[in-house]
């Protein structure tokens, strides 16, 4: 049954599109919304309109930025990042999560997903191939001293990782190979866990 109105009935569905949205959530936005001024709600319609257009993959680690590379790919704020040191990561929110530890300063690849045959996720969903290429570089010496593999520790997780291993060593490049340590639970994922616990799997990672 409708009970508000056509405009606010499709507001409210466009919040429930939304992952993690429930319909009580999306009511609470809904209502929000058509109460602030106009101006801020034209301001958030710019800013998600903006963001939409111009936010793509960066060249270098494939996370998302509005620029040609990322700024921690561009060095980051010391311009004293380790280039040859990358950790591979499931998505931009976990390297987001590793940045607020403050104690990484190499360099990231986000696959955008981990091997998921349930899901029909194969290898060539995700982000593989453009890591392996970086790390043959362009004129196929390696580019890397270490690769850490930072995927969850969900079955994807490490299917993901065993098959990065494979690959890397397919390839026969001269890399350290690590794991982040079982500071991680089993399942849990790296956006939700706090940043003590990550510090120290970066710390205990060992090598495959």
């Amino acid at each position: 049954m409708d009970y508000y109105g056509a405009s606010i009935g499709r507001l409210i569905e466009a919040f429930r599109s939304l992952p993690g949205i429930g319909t009580k959530s999306a009511q609470r936005l809904a209502f929000h919304i058509i109460s602030m001024p106009e101006d801020d709600v034209k301001g958030i319609a710019e800013a998600m309109t903006e963001a939409r257009h111009n936010v793509h993959f960066c060249k270098c680690c494939c996370t998302v930025t509005d620029g040609e590379i990322c700024p921690i790919c561009a060095g980051g704020e010391s311009g004293k990042r380790n280039k040859r040191q990358i950790m591979v990561v499931e998505n931009s929110r976990d390297l987001a999560a590793y940045e607020k530890t403050g104690r990484y300063d190499g360099v990231y690849h986000v696959l955008h997903g981990a091997i998921s045959p349930m899901l029909g996720i194969g290898p060539n969903d995700i982000r593989l191939r453009e890591l392996m290429m970086r790390l043959q570089g362009p004129d196929g010496e390696c580019t890397a001293d270490e690769v850490i593999i930072a995927t969850n520790s969900s079955v994807e997780g490490e299917s993901t990782a065993m098959y990065i291993v494979k690959l890397i060593r397919t390839l026969e490049l001269p890399v350290k190979i690590t794991r982040i340590a079982s500071g991680v639970p089993v399942g849990g994922d790296i956006e939700n866990i706090d940043e003590v616990t990550l510090e120290r799997a970066l710390k205990g990672r060992t090598e495959l």
